[in-house]
């Protein structure tokens, strides 16, 4: 039944011989990759006009000052996209800011990098899927879903995460088409509305909200300004994303990655100075009743069949720049689990050749980031970009001795642009840390280092484990073993038959028959019975006076330890195999308690024998 429901909402098993086919073109990869730096678009001159138009400051200051801080995050853009299109050449392998630190800084720097980026990937999606349900309930029509955010946001990530558990090509295919409405939608507001406001064919956003602070005076001070641009500069979230992603272009793939991610920055450093301007000139409130996006939406297609496509489309874009995580978080998760710094499981390759432990693990800690915050995005923006700015600097910087090792032609020019990106994406962060630590900034700076512990602490398991089992050639030699079989017995059955004739096949120095007694009774009618079938398998009864059925057995084989040297003891437990899979409820339960006591049992080996139940027929 389980199995059946998987291949239904997950699809058909994917051989490995059909990875190549599951390679992405760069129409799709647009979608897959660059929906999450796409989407900031939506909400990052929101984020700004939060900070600069409130507190001592005020509206009309705050929209004053829009433009250049816009500007300037424009311009961070444009270095940060000239130095990541280096790394997209001199690592196709794929893993961004933690190979290229694992590479060209060392151990420490690159699970700084990689855990910094991981965290940006959970929050990623907590936070687009927070500012989809925002842009949703922004819908006059919706608004009575405000107090529902929190259920939305977990069905929209049930929703995300069935989709990639399907496949990146299919997942791909499926969100294209609304990433490219977005696109188009966004692109007509910020030119029509434009023309109108340069026509003066177009009235300024209808003051009709509540805004907390001033419509105009008060103070604009340094602090606010650095504040509101280090939250603008959320709109560089996910061109990292691409560089993690490069195997998964379409052949070549660096030429094909780099060509999209150039495509990536044309579109988001366009759409954002564009929404910036007309947000200068319509005067929108920043209030969390009703975005900007949805105000200027308003002001410029009014509230008809545009205005909602715009919504929809926002919503959709918001909900889909999760998918950008999805589509690395899995990938360099799995190379740090390469690495033995995480568990091996997130190496694995589920059978639609994705990385399905880490799309579920991702799916749960964004659930958890939701729930603990509200579904609020203002809530969640402070702890977005630190990581973010963290893993661009030593990214950057990593390029700058890598390409100082090579020394190939042109190191010196891509030393510069990889050392100005590096120089400026730390101030950035040093920004972020210090206007934003008291706003929740302060969490990644100490989940970091944390993670970092764990990455390290992961890792010496794994080397502990490995020299621990580690041998030599010249080690290899046949011991002498004592080999000891018990067949634990509840009562007489085909099974205990079936498992007494496979333990009397393995031809052990030793074999019994074990009963656990509870009562003398027990005992009495079991060496009765064992009489009276004639069984071969001498028979030995274990007295457990307090009906523990674990101590009991454990008690026994030290028993036998202590009875033969150098033993190794087989454990056969006769289990049923029922016909219908919720009847295993009613069976095996103490099979399976004994099992797991007997794991961490030197010495010792715990089988199954199964017998298959079935329905008596007429000749039964």
């Amino acid at each position: 039944m389980f199995t059946v429901a998987k291949r239904v909402l997950v699809g058909r098993p994917l051989a490995s011989s059909e990875q190549e086919h599951q390679r992405i073109p760069k129409v799709i990869a647009l979608a897959v990759f660059s929906s999450d730096a796409i989407s900031s678009t939506a909400y990052a001159t929101e984020e700004i006009l939060f900070v600069i138009a409130l507190g001592t400051s005020s509206l009309t200051l705050g929209l004053n000052k829009l433009i250049p801080i816009a500007i300037a995050v424009a311009v961070l853009l444009a270095i940060v996209v000239t130095s990541y299109r280096r790394t997209i050449f001199a690592y196709p392998q794929g893993g961004g800011s933690y190979v290229v630190s694992r590479e060209n800084l060392g151990r420490v720097p690159s699970l700084v990098a990689g855990s910094s980026i991981l965290v940006d990937y959970i929050l990623t999606v907590a936070v687009s899927i927070s500012a989809g349900v925002a842009a949703i309930v922004s819908i006059p029509s919706f608004r009575s879903l405000q107090d529902h955010r929190v259920p939305l946001a977990l069905a929209l990530i049930a929703i995300i995460t069935l989709a990639n558990l399907r496949g990146i090509k299919e997942s791909g295919r499926i969100f294209a088409v609304p990433t490219y409405i977005y696109i188009l939608s966004i692109g007509t507001l910020v030119v029509w509305g434009l023309l109108r406001t340069f026509f003066g064919h177009i009235e300024p956003v209808h003051g009709d909200l509540h805004f907390e602070g001033a419509l105009s005076g008060g103070n604009l001070g340094l602090f606010l300004l650095l504040k509101g641009f280090s939250s603008g500069a959320v709109a560089l979230t996910g061109i990292e994303a691409i560089a993690d992603g490069v195997p998964a272009f379409r052949r070549p793939e660096s030429k094909n990655a780099a060509a999209t991610l150039t495509w990536m920055a044309i579109i988001l450093g366009s759409l954002f100075l564009g929404t910036a301007i007309l947000a200068h000139h319509l005067g929108p409130v920043p209030t969390h009743h009703e975005t900007v996006l949805s105000q200027l939406g308003r002001a410029v297609f009014g509230q008809g069949a545009l205005y909602v496509v715009l919504q929809f489309a926002t919503a959709g874009i918001l909900t889909l720049a999760a998918n950008t995580a999805y589509a690395d978080f899995p990938r360099l998760s799995s190379i740090i689990a390469r690495d033995g710094f995480l568990p091996r499981q997130f190496a694995n390759q589920g059978d639609r050749l994705v990385f399905s432990n880490g799309i579920v693990f991702l799916a749960v800690a964004a659930s958890a980031l939701i729930i603990a915050f509200g579904g609020i995005v203002t809530a969640l923006i402070p702890l977005y970009a630190v990581g973010v700015f963290t893993s661009f600097t030593l990214s950057q910087f990593g390029m700058v001795r890598y390409q100082q090792r090579r020394r190939a032609p042109g190191w010196r020019r891509g030393a510069f642009i990889s050392g100005l990106g590096a120089a400026v994406t730390f101030v950035v962060l040093l920004v972020v840390a210090s206007t934003k630590f008291t706003s929740g900034a302060w969490v990644p700076l100490v989940v970091v280092p944390l993670i970092c512990l764990l990455f390290l602490a992961v890792r010496r398991h794994y080397d502990r484990v490995s020299k621990a089992i580690a041998i030599r050639p010249d080690e290899i030699k046949a011991e002498a073993l004592n080999h000891t079989v018990v067949v634990l017995v509840g009562r007489i059955h085909r099974g205990v038959v079936k498992a007494l004739a496979y333990a009397k096949s393995l031809r052990p120095n030793h074999l019994a028959a074990v009963y656990i007694s509870y009562d003398e009774h027990d005992q009495l009618e079991m060496e009765r019975q064992w009489e009276e079938y004639r069984l071969d398998v001498p028979l030995e009864i274990v007295s457990s006076p307090y009906r523990e059925l674990v101590d009991a057995v454990e008690a026994y084989l030290d028993e036998l330890d202590a009875r033969w040297n150098n033993d190794t003891i087989t454990v056969i437990i006769p289990e049923f195999v029922v016909e219908r899979w919720y009847e295993n409820v009613l069976h095996n339960q103490s099979a399976l308690a004994l099992k797991f006591a007997l794991l961490g049992r030197s010495g010792t080996v715990v089988t199954s024998v199964p017998y298959h139940l079935r329905a008596p027929t007429n000749g039964d």
